[in-house]
């Protein structure tokens, strides 16, 4: 879906989370910036524990403090900077103008109450709807989502629902006030492949008729090939890549994005699937990290990893006013071996 010239629906710039761990802190984010623009679906993957969750619950501050603490940076939403709002402003933002999607209904759903007042909630708080105008929105939020005898499904519970309908009641909840952006953390992680399948089908369809930005954390790199107009790659609480969907996946620049291209099982002929792993774990970064976070485990590193963490560059970037489809990379190998492609800034 093409997104013009317009302004970013989300505009994150330098931002960073810390955890504070006794005397010790993990440092989780770090200078992380994005934008998503309106209509626009952005693919975020990377390994458990590379910074993909944490960065998004921090929009929201939907982390606990402590021990998290958002330490530097801007989320501009329309313009407006997140992180400057009060608690209350920022919970009034939460549920209106961005939805999330979480990864298990089942501890996400309140379990005592019916499925119909959980929708209804944000309606009530936010649109200041009556509560039996906003059943009668509940009924059509559900019959949205494919939900079958939708008026009589209101007084049902969670645990009524299977895996897949209880997602689906979560994407009715994130879009019941009409949110400019929607975060699904993981959405389908929980659910076999044929709702999989289906759960998907349905985001794209929404997508389509309501004209929201999405942002779509997964592990699945197949989904995010299939959905994604843009895939933000992190790894070490920052972003290594970042590039339309196409250009990412026929040419990854950085080296952690390339071995994680290369675990995606491949079907040869009748021989089984090649597996391939990528050796060591992510690091559990306790200081800003002064040097590449993937040096340890990368295969091309050399003596100027070691010392400075790589900055974002763009790779044969289309020019101004272009940025969401750029080709960005922070890797100090890229600079260095295209130099005449690299533009900086």
């Amino acid at each position: 879906m093409t997104t013009g010239a317009a302004q970013p629906v989300l505009d994150v710039r330098g931002l960073k989370t810390v955890f504070r761990l006794g005397s010790s802190e993990v440092h989780a984010v770090n200078d992380v910036s994005f934008r998503v623009m309106r209509g626009e679906l952005l693919g975020v993957v990377g390994e458990s524990g590379s910074g993909k969750s944490v960065t998004m619950l921090s929009l929201l501050g939907l982390l606990p403090s402590p021990p998290a603490e958002v330490r530097g940076g801007e989320v501009l939403l329309g313009g407006q900077d997140l992180l400057k709002l009060s608690p209350r402003a920022l919970a009034d933002i939460r549920g209106a103008r961005i939805g999330f999607v979480f990864q298990d209904p089942m501890t996400s759903l309140n379990p005592v109450l019916m499925i119909g007042d959980q929708i209804a909630e944000p309606l009530i708080r936010h649109k200041g709807l009556r509560p039996d105008v906003a059943a009668n929105r509940a009924v059509e939020l559900l019959e949205l989502v494919g939900i079958p005898d939708a008026r009589a499904r209101l007084k049902a519970y969670p645990h009524q629902f299977s895996g897949g309908m209880r997602q689906r009641v979560m994407i009715a909840i994130a879009l019941a006030c009409d949110p400019d952006l929607l975060i699904a953390d993981e959405p389908t992680t929980a659910l076999d492949v044929t709702v999989q399948a289906q759960i998907i089908e349905l985001i794209g369809e929404l997508r389509q008729k309501l004209g929201m930005a999405i942002i779509w954390i997964s592990h699945d790199l197949g989904v995010i090939a299939e959905i994604a107009d843009r895939v933000m790659v992190m790894y070490g609480g920052q972003v290594v890549e970042e590039a339309p969907v196409a250009e990412l996946f026929a040419n990854p620049r950085h080296p952690y994005t390339r071995a994680l291209l290369r675990t995606v099982p491949a079907l040869d002929g009748d021989r089984p699937a090649q597996l391939f792993t990528i050796e060591g774990q992510p690091p559990i970064l306790t200081a800003a990290p002064t040097a590449c976070p993937f040096r340890h485990r990368c295969t091309e590193a050399h003596d100027q990893c070691d010392c400075v963490n790589p900055a974002c560059c763009a790779v044969g970037s289309p020019g101004p006013g272009l940025t969401e489809s750029r080709h960005i990379v922070a890797c100090h190998r890229v600079a260095v071996e295209h130099p005449l492609e690299v533009a900086h800034g």
